[in-house]
């Protein structure tokens, strides 16, 4: 398998990415993992690390797309970028999967207008993330990618999240859900309300509708909404995890017996923290293009870059885009 790799992409760009490419290679020798970006920039940090032995191969692109970068203007103005020559590549056969932790706006331009484009029949890509659960994980979606959307996008989103939780978290028939403000039918906008009418014909296996504490349950496996809410929904999330680990943490110094408890206590909190961490999951796909793409977070450290690399290489394995192609065509035939 032949994986691209966006060294320009993460917050603290090439580090993380660097380092992220090069775990991945020993962790899938068989692999190549192929590093796009500046070259000369690259191979500094190559020589920073420990990398003999690995199967990796540099493509130079001199041009960045900067987190701060108007996503529309750059995707436009900056052709030699380490996105556009990327998944130029991928496009002309030359990879299977690209994976960046970069301008998330960027990706989507640079996939959906001048490189992959989006699969015949797909109005919208959307934008999925895998969230960790206690007995397993599921697919939500879109997050970002189209914060005002029709009924029948939604309808799109749910059978390519349920393309993606059969092929890549192995779930048989997986249960689809609208995320509401309420689980009885009638529940939500009128969004939400014409979606529920698409999805009941649909021939997918939807139950209706959650609320943000039964999608967190395990009630369904992927779990749809437009990007405005997605992303509220997100971030929500991560700022709520993070507001209860500090709280956590500043509550165990507190006094004598709560820090040697949180001694005591530490391999649990080890455990757990490992089980929620986002970057043990790495990056989710942008599903409805033409070749699988990986999004990772721009704070992603090394680790969280090699997973997103694994997570891309189970969606080649799974056919997700071409199970995704037939989903389509079924739908339009």
């Amino acid at each position: 398998m032949r994986i691209l790799v966006d060294a320009m992409g993460s917050d603290n760009y090439p580090e993380p990415d660097v380092s992220g490419a090069v775990l991945a290679a020993r962790e899938w020798p068989n692999d190549q993992v192929i590093l796009v970006g500046q070259a000369d920039a690259i191979n500094r940090e190559l020589e920073s690390i420990d990398a003999r032995g690995v199967n990796l191969k540099i493509v130079d692109a001199p041009e960045v797309i900067e987190m701060d970068d108007d996503a529309a203007w750059a995707a436009r103005e900056k052709r030699d970028s380490s996105m556009h020559i990327g998944m130029g590549l991928m496009r002309d056969g030359e990879a299977d999967a690209f994976v960046s932790a970069g301008n998330t706006g960027g990706v989507l331009t640079v996939a959906t207008l001048y490189t992959l484009k989006r699969i015949r029949g797909v109005k919208r890509p959307a934008l999925a993330a895998i969230l960790p659960l206690p007995t397993g994980q599921f697919v939500t979606l879109d997050i970002g990618a189209n914060a005002d959307c029709k009924p029948d996008y939604l309808r799109q989103f749910a059978m390519m999240g349920s393309v993606y939780a059969r092929a890549v978290l192995g779930r048989r028939q997986p249960r689809v859900a609208l995320l509401s403000n309420g689980e009885e039918r009638g529940k939500g906008n009128q969004l939400v309300k014409d979606a529920t009418k698409l999805l009941e014909s649909s021939g997918l296996q939807f139950i209706g509708n959650v609320e943000p504490k039964e999608a967190l349950a395990g009630a369904a496996d992927v779990v749809v909404h437009d990007g405005f809410t997605g992303n509220v929904f997100i971030k929500t999330i991560e700022s709520a995890a993070s507001m209860l680990s500090g709280l956590i943490r500043e509550e165990i110094k507190a006094g004598p017996l709560t820090t040697i408890g949180g001694l005591l206590a530490r391999p649990a909190f080890g455990r757990v923290a490992k089980h929620v961490d986002p970057f043990e999951i790495g990056g989710g796909p942008l599903l409805g293009v033409q070749g699988v793409v990986i999004v990772a977070h721009g704070r992603s450290n090394a680790r969280a870059i090699k997973n997103a690399i694994g997570q891309a290489r189970r969606a080649v394995e799974g056919g997700v885009v071409e199970a995704i192609r037939i989903g389509i065509g079924e739908e339009t035939n």
